[in-house]
């Protein structure tokens, strides 16, 4: 299959509470996009790098200082936007990612840090065509954690789940869409599809001639994939 590219790229950020089925979304995204034509590149955060490691080993192991948190995650993030998120988007592909830089306004906004201070540093970040905020209350995030045979670490108690939540849907960023995910998958899906709908007609109006087709081509197929 020749694959469309869409100059500048397009980028869709999922956010939202652990357990709120993020990854499980941002795959299902891939694979209809990948069919539809389009190169996507499927990235998370904390990335695999070594700040993103850290971070994650701290959660199981006990919890560095809020401010400790964020300077290793904009080291990460840093070298996630120049090595893969930026090059992406300057080959015209589309990339999903498994949080972004409002889980570090969430998280750390939660442990206290101002939240305004924590946008401004992310300023170098790339903001989404598309942030999709998966909503759901606490409760029944951790009993999807459980579920699946995880126990929840230091991050992921209630209170602090609670906290993050509300703070995700207090946040005024452009792009942002709120998809309920007490619904099932297929619901959440077809969601987020009509939202993706959204950001590349925004896309084809942006660009030009070229770039407006192979926006079209992939929202036509990736509506085809969905029905």
């Amino acid at each position: 299959m020749i694959k469309e590219q869409i100059p500048g790229g397009l980028l869709i950020a999922i956010e939202g509470i652990d357990g709120a089925g993020k990854t499980t979304l941002a795959h299902a995204l891939a694979r209809i996009l990948e069919t539809a034509g389009a190169t996507v590149v499927l990235g998370k955060e904390p990335t695999n790098g070594p700040w993103g490691t850290r971070l994650r080993e701290s959660a199981a192991t006990g919890r560095l200082s809020p401010e400790q948190e964020v300077e290793f995650l904009l080291h990460d993030r840093r070298q996630h936007v120049e090595d893969v998120i930026q090059p992406a988007l300057a080959r015209g592909e589309v990339v999903i990612l498994d949080r972004y830089f409002p889980s570090m306004v969430a998280y750390q906004g939660a442990a206290g840090l101002p939240l305004d201070e924590m946008l401004h540093a992310n300023d170098f970040a790339p903001r989404p065509n598309l942030l999709l905020l998966l909503d759901l209350a606490p409760e029944q995030g951790l009993e999807r954690i459980r579920a699946r045979g995880d126990k929840p670490n230091h991050f992921e108690t209630a209170q602090n789940l609670e906290r993050c939540r509300v703070i995700f849907q207090q946040l005024e960023l452009p792009n942002k869409r709120v998809i309920d995910a007490t619904q099932n998958e297929a619901h959440v899906l077809r969601a987020a599809h009509a939202a993706i709908a959204e950001a590349l007609a925004m896309r084809i109006d942006e660009s030009g001639n070229d770039a407006a087709e192979n926006a079209r081509k992939i929202a036509r197929l990736t509506a085809a994939d969905i029905s």
